[in-house]
This record gives C-alpha cells, sequence and structure tokens, in this order.
C-alpha cells in the first residue's frame, strides 16, 4: 500500500472516529448506560365513592384522574375534558358539595366521597332549576362548557349562602351577596370561549330569585 493510500485511510478512520464519539457525547446518559425497556402500569387500587347517589367499586391505576374516572371509567361523559390543565372549568364537579376541577385531581384521593356531575344535578324530563335557567336565558351557545359552568354556577350560589368569602366583598367578615359581581368573580374560573357570561349571569341571578342583589360593574 503506498503512503499516500495509508495517509487517506488513516484521515478517514480519524473522522469516523470522531464522529461516533460525538454521537456517544450527545445522547442520554440514560441512553448510553442503561438498555431499552418499557414502562409497566402501576398496580391498580381499590376505589369506593358515591357519585350521583349511587355506590361504586372501581380498581384504578393510581394516576387516573378523577375526570378520567368518571369518564372512561363510569362513562358518565357529561363532564368534559377541556384543557386538562385546570384552566379552563369544563371539567368541574361537586365533590362533598364543593366544586373542584376534576382534571387536577387524582381518583383514588376520593375514597368515600360524594361526587356530584351534571348527570346528578337532573335529566331531561325534570331539569336542575339551573339547567333550566341555562336554556331559558340562552347560557351556553356550542354548550362544551355547559356542564362545568351549570356544576360550578349551582355551587356558587351555594357558596354565598353559607357566606363563604371571597376577595370581592367590600367588607371583610360582612355576609356575602348575590350581587353580578360577586357572582361573575367566583365564575371567573369557568371559561365559555363563545362568550355567553352576561346570559350565565342572569341564569344564576334567576336561581338566585329573591337574594338576588343588583350590583354591576
Amino acid at each position: 500500500m503506498s503512503d499516500t493510500s495509508e495517509f487517506e485511510l488513516s484521515r478517514r478512520g480519524i473522522l469516523a472516529g470522531g464522529a461516533a464519539t460525538a454521537m456517544v457525547a450527545a445522547a442520554p446518559a440514560s441512553a448510553v448506560s442503561q438498555p431499552a425497556h418499557r414502562t409497566e402500569a402501576s398496580p391498580a387500587l381499590p376505589l369506593r365513592l358515591k357519585v350521583n347517589g349511587k355506590q361504586q367499586t372501581l380498581s384504578l391505576d393510581p394516576r387516573t384522574t378523577l375526570l378520567d374516572a368518571l369518564r372512561e371509567h363510569l362513562h358518565l361523559t357529561g363532564t368534559k375534558k377541556g384543557c386538562d390543565h385546570g384552566q379552563c372549568g369544563a371539567c368541574t364537579v361537586m365533590v362533598n358539595g364543593v366544586r373542584i376541577n376534576s382534571c387536577l385531581s387524582l381518583a383514588v384521593m376520593h375514597e368515600g366521597d360524594d361526587v356530584t356531575t351534571i348527570e346528578g344535578l337532573g335529566t331531561p324530563e325534570k331539569l336542575h332549576p339551573m339547567q333550566a335557567a341555562f336554556v331559558k336565558h340562552d347560557g351556553y351557545q356550542c354548550g362544551y362548557c355547559t356542564p362545568g359552568q351549570i356544576c360550578s354556577a349551582v355551587a356558587v350560589l351555594d357558596e354565598i349562602k353559607r357566606g363563604v368569602p371571597s376577595h370581592v366583598q367590600a367588607d371583610v367578615g360582612a355576609k356575602p351577596q348575590v350581587t353580578n359581581i360577586e357572582m361573575r368573580e367566583r365564575m371567573s374560573g369557568n371559561i365559555c370561549r363563545c362568550g355567553a357570561y352576561s346570559n350565565i349571569a342572569d341564569a344564576m341571578a334567576e336561581v338566585a330569585g329573591d337574594d338576588f342583589r343588583e350590583q354591576r360593574a
């Protein structure tokens, strides 16, 4: 072999070796030092809870959210999955009378709890007063956020009735009033991309009845 051929072979070897070294250095440590493996599902855990007045027993992966337990395991699809990050309120349900974003809560955290979804508020034959008011006042357009809006609206009026404070109260320690400002502030976590906010407030005011005090921003 000539000196020129030996030089060319040696140069190609150096370049190839350098490229291989660079690839190894750029790869994650786990990819270099550990064999590939498949993540196995966590062992299922038993869960008992009451949903819309009925006792339910489930066996769930502990990572399952309450939202997915309701939709995928109990087939209560009225509760909607919107952002799945707790930012839109479409998945709002009531747990022991308190509204929560079910996408942010693990199902196994609710052992023995009483969960109410939109299906538990009323039926097509016998609507809940809030459902009927939403229909009357056109409190929805596309309807996707409506189940969460209605669950939240029912819980908001109950919060005010029970005297749960909010930061929009004029007097600290005073009993909150059912006003337009108060309702809108408490409902601010429920997003309506169609913009039916005024109609939703009107529906809530009708359900509040004599407790409603006209006060607008």
